[in-house]
């Protein structure tokens, strides 16, 4: 059977498993950000970047936030 996928499936990430890495979330956000057209993707990641994993973790939120669920 063959079934359409769902429109309103939630993505998850569990910070605390392989996918919370911020390799992960830098190569995600990337992809994420070119999907959607944003201007600078450079410069998003470059804020990313600039402080510590929290920080990471914050800046992803604030962009992404409405598409990924990040559990911790």
């Amino acid at each position: 059977m063959i079934r359409d996928k769902k429109l309103n499936e939630e993505i998850v990430i569990d910070l605390t498993g392989p996918q919370g890495n911020a390799f992960f979330l830098l190569g995600y956000a990337s992809k994420l950000a070119k999907q959607l057209d944003f201007e600078d993707v450079d410069g998003l990641l470059a804020d990313m970047k600039a402080g510590d994993y929290d920080h990471l973790v914050k800046v992803f939120d604030e962009h992404f936030g409405d598409f990924i669920i990040l559990e911790k």
